[in-house]
């Protein structure tokens, strides 16, 4: 539970929650800013923050953190990133939610970068979506070798997760191709890590679902950007004859076949219809469980309640 009093007052900005700290931190507490935070796309978990921090920069989050360890009963931070979580992770019920898509107001939050040692990459600030590094990365003609199969995700959030994909059979997950990161830790240190440098913090933060730090900054393997991805990814599996087609489209409409809609959706008025026009789920299975799967799930779950929406099947 958080332990300090949150500020009344007519403006939906607050002043810092301790009142007699001075850090330049303001915090939300109206309603709009509350519910939105109380919400992800699982819609399964509400757990309602007492305040909501829109930092303006890293170093506003840095000082909540360390207003948190400060306090004598530490109140619990969570980074928001495009709110995609299915079960509550981005939630802080009763302490302090930061939406980090804020920090992209202030633009410059990719930056494409060539060097003899590493190649081409992306330095990306964490509240990014994929979709904008992939917009970016092909205005020089490059692109991140791994992908999620939804692209209106955070950076941020995706590395806290893995990034798995169909696609990861390739390149592997996400978490594979990344060469450093900045990290906001849960002690409010900002450091700089990778494989060489601070490396226990480096493998922990990625697939570490933001238990051991707040990514603000990932360093992205880039390459030339294919212009066709269709063919590559069915080549070299086994099929039936008849039971398998596939579709010739460019590189960008086959990264942004779901949710093509993008910007435009997620302003749509209506919230189920965006809702229902992207995955909800990656899940790997093992070949020995999937019969157990398909009674479970499939005849128990799905056929009984009559759902209808689509599932994806990818072979690894």
């Amino acid at each position: 539970m958080i332990s300090f009093p949150i500020c009344s007052s007519s403006s939906p900005w607050t002043s810092s929650p301790l009142p007699s700290c001075d850090l330049p931190i303001r915090l939300r507490t109206d309603s709009d800013a509350v519910t939105a935070a109380s919400n992800d796309y699982g819609n399964l978990v509400h757990e309602p923050p007492s305040a909501v921090l829109y930092p303006s920069s890293v170093q506003e989050i840095v000082d909540l953190i360390k207003l948190s360890n400060n306090c004598s009963t530490p109140f619990t931070v969570a980074a928001r990133g495009r709110g995609h979580s299915v079960r509550g992770q981005a939630m802080a019920g009763g302490g302090v939610v930061v939406e980090m898509a804020a920090l992209s107001r202030n633009g410059g939050g990719i930056r494409v970068s060539w060097s003899p040692s590493l190649g081409y990459y992306a330095d990306v600030g964490g509240e990014e979506m994929w979709a904008d590094v992939l917009r970016v990365g092909l205005e020089q003609g490059l692109a991140p070798v791994s992908w999620t199969d939804y692209l209106y995700l955070s950076v941020g959030g995706t590395l806290s997760n893995a990034g798995i994909s169909g696609q990861s059979f390739l390149h592997g997950p996400q978490i594979s191709n990344v060469l450093e990161l900045d990290v906001i830790t849960g002690k409010g240190d900002f450091l700089t890590c990778s494989k060489d440098m601070n490396s226990d913090l480096f493998f922990a933060v990625l697939g570490g679902l933001g238990q051991f730090g707040i990514i603000t900054r990932a360093r992205i393997v880039l390459q030339k950007a294919p212009t066709r991805e269709v063919e590559l990814l069915v080549k070299d599996l086994n099929f039936i004859p008849g039971f398998v087609f596939n579709k010739d489209v460019s590189f960008v409409d086959f990264l942004t076949r779901v949710g093509s809609g993008g910007e435009k959706e997620e302003e749509n008025s209506d919230r189920q219809l965006e809702m229902e026009t992207h995955p909800w789920l990656n899940l790997f299975l093992p070949k020995s469980r999937i019969m157990d799967f398909n009674d479970a799930v499939f005849v128990n779950i799905i056929r009984r309640h009559n759902h209808t929406s689509g599932h994806s099947f990818l072979p690894f």
